[in-house]
């Protein structure tokens, strides 16, 4: 199989594929599910097209908690189904299909009563594991173990000695994830998907009722495109509701947004080798270890203003702090955060007020001949959703067609990461890279580490880190752009790294060497170089500006006050 590279030339190509002739499927939307639906149809043999309006990921699939979990509070509701689902899903992640991004990440969770409180929550963790292993694909994380207070102390120095009087260790999985649809993506394209960033449809094809397909209208250059389809997959997210409006068709469920915001702060401000999971009064507070950093979050509540920039007010970060000082030793302070970001959860509405109790299950649902709708449900369970978003297609189309098969399709990168892995310290010394270097570029990229070994190689500057943000080479940069459909700064600095949540400085500082080191690859002169650095810059100063305001209000208000689109 051939690794897809999604640079600016594939994109335009991909563009004008999709156009040429029908295909057998068109997705819309490029989260998580939307880009393992594609994923599914092209490995069942049918031609198929994937859009999105902005960047891959841009949504809530890259503004998440970075965990691939089987949801152990959903055992407190008695959802053993989703629990079952979710936990051979991480399992299969874990061990088959995205070991190279999906790894094992350990939470201790504090015990405030005596007696009862260690038999509740340690049955629970016990469950959750017993299931695990029952999945067939949940051997290789450690099981839970109790700890008394002072075991605890020792592996979380951090908590206060009143805040717990035992615990509880479990394992659970974290990725990047934004680069693991990014992954998901260029998977989809080596298997033969046609795949475009900033390809918004702006309204659907009809013949009669039937849905034909959609016309797409491409964000660059104002272009547009008929793009025919037997079968159009709205996998929109929170955006589902807007698509279907596009055809007049509310559709058969609600799509109900609720935000989520989380903090970013240095790993010294917190003394920990674990991750802490805590219980609120309305959901839990986690903090999860994140290289050298800690993500601290979440907020669970209602959210109807802009989808595609939900702003995190004063009074979400304060919540944060608040809960999360209330068990540590040194508290956290504003001065302490590093980065801040807010996300939308797609609920399926209907069921409760609260959003915290809404369902997470998904719906898949065919509202109109040739249109089907995915929605809900969970990020570590996306390759069901894509499964049963595919199943429904299928069955309109007049062809056979294959049974499923993602379940052992590993992602690209993820085929010899275990051997290259074994390897790491004879390729930094053929390399001339420090192990550590290797090691970061292997659990980004896998094996396809070698591609950005191959532009080291070709100009050893590349092998440098980037000055501001040292976690990253400057390879990274060119190679996002070039290799993984990146098409602005944004894109680089917000999803294919993390260096605007990383940073103090949210990116500013390597903003100019980042857009330099794009603009070869992507033809811009030195007024679009600038163009982009201002874009970017404007962008940050809204958001800190957002995050100043008391209320979801103002905070929205303040978001909009930067350009949504870099100018042409």
């Amino acid at each position: 199989m051939r690794t897809a590279t999604l640079g600016p030339v594939e994109r335009a190509e991909a563009l004008a594929k999709m156009a040429e002739r029908e295909l057998d499927m068109l997705v819309v939307g490029a989260g998580v599910v939307g880009a393992g639906t594609a994923l599914d149809a092209a490995t069942r043999g049918l031609s198929t097209g994937l859009v999105e309006a902005r960047d891959w990921a841009s949504g809530t699939s890259s503004r998440s908690s970075k965990l691939i979990h089987g949801g152990l509070r959903y055992l407190e509701m008695l959802d053993f189904a989703l629990v079952r689902e979710a936990l051979k899903e991480r399992g299969l992640l874990l061990e088959r299909l995205a070991p190279h991004l999906v790894k094992p990440v350990p939470f201790l969770y504090p015990l405030q009563h005596k007696g009862w409180e260690r038999l509740y929550a340690g049955s629970g963790v016990a469950l959750y594991d017993a299931m695990s292993v029952s999945s067939g694909h949940g051997r290789g994380l450690p099981v839970h173990r109790h700890l008394s207070r002072r075991q605890a102390l020792r592996v979380a120095p951090c908590l206060k000695k009143d805040a717990l009087v035992g615990a509880l260790q479990y394992y659970d999985a974290q990725m990047d994830d934004a680069r693991y649809v990014a992954t998901l993506v260029r998977t989809a394209a080596s298997y033969g998907a046609h795949v475009a960033t900033r390809a918004r449809v702006i309204g659907f094809l009809r013949e009669g009722e039937r849905v034909v397909g959609a016309r797409v209208q491409d964000v660059e250059s104002g272009g547009e495109y008929e793009i025919r389809a037997k079968q159009v997959v709205n996998a929109t997210g929170v955006w589902t509701d807007d698509t279907q409006a596009l055809i007049g068709e509310r559709g058969q469920f609600h799509v109900r947004a609720s935000k989520g915001i989380h903090l970013v702060v240095p790993k010294d401000r917190i003394h920990s080798t674990t991750g802490l999971i805590l219980r609120t009064e309305k959901s839990v507070l986690f903090v999860i270890p994140w290289g050298r950093h800690w993500i601290v979050g979440t907020t669970d509540t209602d959210w109807d203003l802009d989808k595609a920039h939900p702003a995190a007010s004063s009074a979400d970060i304060d919540y944060l702090l608040e809960h999360v000082n209330s068990v540590l030793a040194v508290p956290l302070t504003r001065d302490d955060v590093q980065g801040v970001y807010a996300g939308l959860r797609p609920l399926l509405a209907g069921e409760s007020d609260a959003t915290s109790k809404l369902s997470r299950e998904h719906t898949v649902a065919h509202p109109v001949p040739g249109l089907v709708v995915v929605a809900g449900g969970k990020y570590t369970t996306y390759r069901v959703m894509a499964k049963d978003a595919v199943d429904e297609a299928v069955h309109a189309l007049d062809q056979r067609v294959a049974a499923c098969v993602t379940e052992n399709v590993p992602l690209v990168g993820a085929e010899g990461y275990g051997a290259l892995w074994n390897a790491r310290a004879r390729t930094a010394a053929r390399t001339g890279l420090h192990v550590v270097r290797v090691e970061h570029l292997l659990n980004r990229y896998g094996s396809l580490i070698e591609e950005l070994l191959t532009l080291i190689a070709d100009d050893p500057k590349l092998g440098e880190p980037l000055g501001g943000a040292e976690d990253y080479l400057r390879a990274e940069v060119v190679y996002a752009a070039s290799h993984e459909g990146a098409r602005h700064l944004d894109d680089v600095l917000t999803r294919r790294t993390r260096i605007s949540i990383e940073t103090f400085d949210r990116g500013t500082r390597c903003a100019r060497e980042c857009a330099e080191l794009m603009a070869p690859v992507l033809g811009w002169d030195k007024e679009h170089i600038e163009k982009e650095i201002e874009h970017y810059e404007k962008r940050v100063e809204a958001e800190r500006e957002s995050q100043r305001q008391p209320d979801d209000l103002t905070a929205d208000a303040a978001r909009l006050g930067a350009p949504d689109i870099v100018p042409i």
